[in-house]
């Protein structure tokens, strides 16, 4: 799934510029994806328009933007959300919580699509695709930095 995220990902730019889902279905079939994993990865797609919908600067008419988080309120996971991500994912999203890039609505989206990938445990490489697409998803382009650190591989750094 993570594949055919990856291909809409550096192909439509915006998540307003990808066409509907059956014609997505037809070019990711043509391109060679299996059925299967375009099936999976529209699905998720779909729950990810689905989510960011209430994120946006002016909400869809007849929905609610969300609330505000408050400066002094904590996330605290589940155990079944710990499970899932594990402690370098959990721990990579505090990181960009800390760093005032991943608002406390993007966050949540990212938990929800994180619990939706369907794998047991989530690898950091599929988190970061993950958290890109939820930026492509509400419109917004992540700063250079926060982009560097989201498509680069950190095994390949060399220290300094």
């Amino acid at each position: 799934m993570f594949e055919v995220l990856v291909f809409v990902y550096e192909n439509y730019w915006r998540g307003d510029a990808c066409p509907e889902l059956p014609q997505l279905e037809r070019k990711l079939s043509a391109v060679g994806f299996q059925a299967d994993e375009i099936h999976q990865a529209l699905t998720w797609l779909d729950g990810l328009n689905l989510a960011a919908q209430g994120t946006r600067a002016v909400p869809p008419e007849g929905t609610r933007a969300l609330p505000t988080q408050s400066a002094t309120s904590m996330r605290v996971f589940s155990v079944a959300e710990q499970d899932r991500l594990g402690a370098e994912a959990l721990s990579f999203i505090a990181f960009l919580e800390s760093a005032g890039v991943l608002p406390p609505a993007m966050r949540e989206i990212v938990i929800d699509r994180a619990m939706a990938a369907g794998t047991d445990t989530l690898l950091l490489d599929d988190l970061k695709i993950i958290i890109l697409m939820v930026y492509w998803s509400v419109g917004e382009e992540p700063d250079a930095l926060v982009l560097d650190e989201l498509c680069d591989d950190a095994q390949d750094r060399v220290a300094h």
